[in-house]
């Protein structure tokens, strides 16, 4: 009997001593299933320890879930491993995948999108990216009970994608990625409106509208005030905005603009054309920025009711027509462009 119990005794240790140094080596072995070949692992919300392992496992993570599994309990960090979708593109060591799980090391990629893009072409860009569904994202471009409550009056979310640094897990959906778009227009509003409130007798298209335009016509951003300045003298002396910019639009809406804006366009019949509609166009031309959104409520103090491009990103700003007249003369040439401004 002493022998059997011994021979059981020592059978267990040696057992337990392969287990363990299998344990060791797991946790200190390097894994990933294809070598140096990415994989991408999404683990669940409210996932517990044993789900993640597998999850972990069947993306190639893990060589084995109970290394893993043991180690989270035995450190007690099985409530921190946080949800996401994860980049593994090395192998690493189990106690490697938890301090990732535990920074929420979550894969995300990263778009860019630049102050002043209509809605189409900040669709477009998005889906060059690899972000989102082309179609899809024209469709939601109507979803406009998302900002009913800013603007009764829209027809389409133009004005409201706000241009941002974005960062987008791998499978967003088209609805997520605009709608964060639309949730950033309203953040970063709510907070210039709360410093500089409304003009009286303005509403949130009109400056986002008005702001549009200075995206468009500002050279740089030290001229953006000064532009919107010049643009509400002639909405108050009810002079036509005469905004190149707007024509445009109504072309590429209608698949007409090609690069270039001639005399003869400055009679399209459309109510975006501001050489003959007095008053702002109907609604917003493009998507501002920040800054412009804070030119457009606070316009520069000037009597300025012109200004010309000097062809080098900035303009020549004037008070009167005759002034106006000589910048044109001086800094544009005779017919390439319409010159009252």
């Amino acid at each position: 009997m002493r022998r059997l119990v011994i021979c059981i005794v020592s059978i267990l240790l040696i057992a337990a001593g392969a287990f363990l140094l299998w344990l060791y080596h797991e946790l200190a072995t390097p894994y990933l299933a294809g070598g140096d070949q990415e994989q991408f692992i999404k683990i669940p919300h409210g996932a517990g320890t044993k789900e993640i392992a597998d999850a972990l496992q069947r993306g190639g993570a893990l060589h084995a879930t109970l290394p893993f599994v043991l180690y989270v309990r035995w450190t007690g960090l099985g409530r921190r491993l946080q949800a996401g979708e994860y980049r593994f593109s090395a192998p690493a060591r189990p106690q490697e995948v938890v301090r990732r799980l535990l920074l929420g090391d979550v894969y995300f990629r990263t778009v860019v999108i630049p102050e002043g893009l209509t809605a189409q072409e900040t669709i477009a860009l998005l889906t060059r990216r690899g972000f989102g569904d082309a179609r899809e994202m024209t469709d939601l471009m109507y979803r406009v009970d998302w900002i009913s409550d800013l603007d009764p009056k829209a027809e389409d979310l133009e004005g409201y994608l706000f241009p941002e640094t974005y960062r987008f897990p791998r499978q967003t959906s088209s609805e997520e990625i605009l709608r964060v778009m639309v949730n950033q227009f309203r953040t970063r509003t709510s907070r210039l409106l709360a410093a500089t409130p409304l003009p009286p007798g303005w509403d949130l298209r009109q400056i986002v509208t008005l702001a549009s335009m200075i995206e468009k016509e500002a050279g740089t951003a030290e001229e953006r005030r000064l532009v919107s300045s010049v643009l509400t003298n002639r909405l108050r002396t009810k002079i036509p905005l005469a905004c190149d910019p707007t024509i445009i639009y109504a072309m590429k809406l209608a698949g007409a603009y090609h690069g270039n804006l001639r005399k003869t366009d400055l009679s399209m019949d459309t109510p975006y054309n501001t050489y003959l509609h007095p008053g702002l166009p109907p609604g917003p031309i493009a998507n501002p920025g920040i800054d412009s959104l804070g030119a457009a409520l606070s316009p520069a103090v000037s009597d300025y009711l012109f200004y010309v491009a000097r062809n080098d990103g900035t303009h020549v700003f004037s008070k009167d027509l005759q002034s106006h007249a000589a910048a044109v003369a001086r800094y544009q040439k005779r017919g390439s462009r319409p010159p009252a401004r």
